[in-house]
């Protein structure tokens, strides 16, 4: 949902504090308020954190909490499910937590696609061209309706695209070391305790 009327910069929006916990994305200018995330989308981003910590210093992990800066028709700020970053980056050690595009690009963003044709569309379309062009190596969205990963790779500025399904091992580029199925990840914090 879209909440603002007034076209915010990218100063004002990082200056903006309305007080609650409600968390916004920056698109063209105006707030959009991203709703909680399901349970199971949680779960999904939780599995591949737990994945990513076995090789991947804690330091350049982000999850559900960094924003990235992008460039669209005007700026827009995003907030991946998941981001690994390529170096620690100090200047998000003081205050909030942005990366800014002065700053290098994460190695990779992950997106868990929630239920909806405007999720499905920001996550297929609009994000695939903002990580594109800000340089992001790799993309990947974690779609569990439809049960399919789709792995985005970086190549000559442009996403080249592999499908994983059900016991199809996921094959990182930049990951190698990865050693997951789709389905492992797609039914994440479904199996009995």
């Amino acid at each position: 949902m879209t909440i603002s009327v007034k076209k915010f910069t990218l100063d004002e929006y990082l200056a903006y504090d309305d007080g609650t916990d409600v968390r916004y994305e920056l698109v063209d200018g105006e707030l959009v308020e991203m709703p909680p995330e399901s349970d199971r989308n949680n779960l999904i981003s939780l599995y591949l954190l737990s994945k990513f910590l076995k090789f991947v210093p804690i330091q350049l992990i982000r999850h559900k909490d960094t924003e990235l800066v992008v460039i669209g028709n005007r700026t827009r700020v995003r907030l991946p499910d998941l981001m690994i970053l390529r170096e620690l980056l100090a200047a998000l050690s003081g205050g909030r937590a942005t990366i800014t595009p002065d700053m290098p690009s994460p190695a990779m963003v992950v997106e868990v696609v929630s239920p909806g044709k405007v999720n499905e569309d920001r996550d297929y379309r609009y994000k695939r061209s903002e990580y594109a062009a800000r340089g992001i190596p790799e993309y990947w969205i974690v779609d569990a309706e439809k049960g399919r990963i789709t792995l985005l790779t970086l190549v000559d500025g442009l996403y080249e695209e592999v499908v994983f399904q059900g016991t199809d091992m996921i094959k990182s580029a930049t990951f190698p070391m990865l050693d997951m199925t789709a389905v492992e990840v797609l039914t994440a914090g479904q199996g009995q305790l």
